[in-house]
């Protein structure tokens, strides 16, 4: 089984307009929106580590689960990054709000592939540990700009 350890945890940082930017030196200068938010870099590093995961399974499960547990990953992923993209919040909102369903939906794939012996529990615990990490930190997000939301209306 593959080694997942190797990712690393990004900080939640706070900033004064919107919750989740990352401080990190290659992104600060960088143009893509999705790529200064900590949820995204969370999601990144989860779909490495489910397509490292699932490199291993059997064909069956591969193109079963697996490929389910990819596009779930995945799709987390890119709404951030597609919502990111977007002119103004209540869009962005809707994408989190996707993302955060397919994390969602991977959890439940990777409970189904631990409960049928395809994936170990420890490389389960380690992809739980990164999409638990990966959900909370885009909830956050939502939750921030849903609430800078309700004070610029009111």
């Amino acid at each position: 089984m593959t080694r997942l350890a190797e990712f690393r945890f990004l900080p939640v940082i706070g900033a004064p307009d919107l919750v989740g930017m990352a401080t990190r030196p290659e992104t600060a200068n960088n143009s893509k929106p999705h790529e200064r938010l900590t949820a995204w870099a969370a999601c990144h590093d989860l779909v490495v580590a489910v397509y490292r995961a699932t490199a291993d399974w059997p064909p069956p499960e591969l193109h079963g689960l697996g490929t389910q547990a990819r596009r779930a990953s995945v799709s987390a992923a890119a709404n951030i990054a597609e919502g990111a993209a977007k002119r103004g919040s209540r869009e962005f909102r809707r994408y989190l709000d996707i993302a955060f369903g397919s994390l969602t939906e991977l959890e439940c794939l990777l409970l189904i592939a631990r409960d049928v012996n395809v994936l170990s529990p420890a490389a389960f615990g380690e992809l739980e540990a990164l999409r638990d990490h990966a959900s909370r930190l885009t909830w956050g997000l939502y939750r921030a700009m849903r609430r800078a939301a309700t004070r610029q209306a009111g």
